[in-house]
């Protein structure tokens, strides 16, 4: 049950400050959440990098839906992925993924130090 509840914090509390504060804001709630919800290194790791990677998956592939494929056909091109715009969106959702699954593993980690 916490696995589930910290996957749903992450990602909705990242979208909201992600409104208002740069992208790295996402580490810091990640982080917040793995202190708050106690979880092993790995678990914490899973949630923070589950939450972020469907969460900016899903909202990579809106916008690339909105805009016809455009932007993302031309951004990969420029990057070795073969022009495959879903490559790009799978990049973005690991990119992000990486981020919060390594500051969740942080937190998670400091708090069995503070014990």
């Amino acid at each position: 049950m916490k696995f589930l509840i910290s996957i749903i914090l992450i990602a909705l509390l990242s979208f909201a400050v992600g409104l208002y504060l740069p992208w790295w804001s996402l580490a810091l709630v990640a982080f917040l959440v793995a202190i708050l919800i106690h979880q092993r290194a790995g678990k914490s790791f899973l949630t923070g990098f589950l939450a972020l990677f469907f969460l900016w998956g899903i909202m990579a592939f809106v916008i690339d839906q909105q805009n016809q494929q455009i932007l993302s056909a031309k951004v990969s091109q420029m990057l070795p992925l073969g022009g495959s715009g879903i490559a790009l969106i799978l990049v973005t959702g690991l990119i992000g993924g990486l981020v919060a699954g390594f500051a969740a593993m942080s937190g998670s980690y400091l708090r069995t130090v503070r014990r």
